[in-house]
Order: C-alpha cells, then sequence, then structure tokens
C-alpha cells in the first residue's frame, strides 16, 4: 500500500484526482463520496490501496481506513476485482456489506 497523507489535489474529475506527493502528480481512483471532498489547491488525505497488474499500477484512494479495508475485502470474493468492488462502495457503506457477509471475515 502506498499511503498519501496531507498532500495538494492537483485536479479532481468525476472518477479520480491528481494528488502531488512530493512533486510527483499522482493518480488516485476514488468513489464518488471522497472525491466530493477534494478541491484542487487544497489539501487532501486519503488512505490508499496499490492494485499491481501485468499492465498497470492502479491507486485506489479513500475517505477512510475503514473504506479502505471494506475496499480490500470486497476483492476476496470470487468475481470482484477493484473497479467492481470501488463501484460497490459507491453506492454500499461498511455496515451495508457487512450485513451480507459474516462477521468473521471482517478485520479487527
Amino acid at each position: 500500500m502506498i499511503g498519501a497523507r496531507g498532500r495538494d489535489v492537483s485536479a479532481v474529475a468525476p472518477d479520480g484526482a491528481v494528488i502531488d506527493v512530493g512533486g510527483v502528480g499522482l493518480l488516485v481512483q476514488c468513489t464518488p463520496g471522497t472525491l466530493a471532498r477534494m478541491r484542487p489547491g487544497e489539501r487532501a488525505r486519503v488512505s490508499t490501496s496499490l492494485v499491481v497488474r501485468e499492465d498497470a499500477l492502479t491507486l485506489y484512494g479513500f475517505a477512510s481506513d475503514d473504506e479502505r479495508v471494506t475496499f480490500e475485502l470486497l476483492q476476496t470474493a470470487t468475481g470482484v476485482g477493484p473497479r467492481l468492488a470501488l463501484a460497490a462502495l459507491a453506492v454500499l457503506t461498511r455496515t451495508r456489506c457487512a450485513a451480507r457477509w459474516p462477521p468473521r471475515t471482517w478485520p479487527r
């Protein structure tokens, strides 16, 4: 995981934001709720998860650590990749996800 904390937001788009970290702009894919809190030129703290694929390194950002943990848990289900997990988080909360999976599967 790469964690970006307290960095400047360079740009915000419908599906992600560019966050300046040490002079490098990182494109971070985010849920609409996370993006709604970001404004270009302001500082933002996001909890991130790096997904490594054969052809890409994709950084996903979340407003809270709980949201990130939920994103990572959703991907453990068969057939659920990062894009589907991100889409699910756009409409479901951690509480609603917990209602669908046994409590023993949730990290403490």
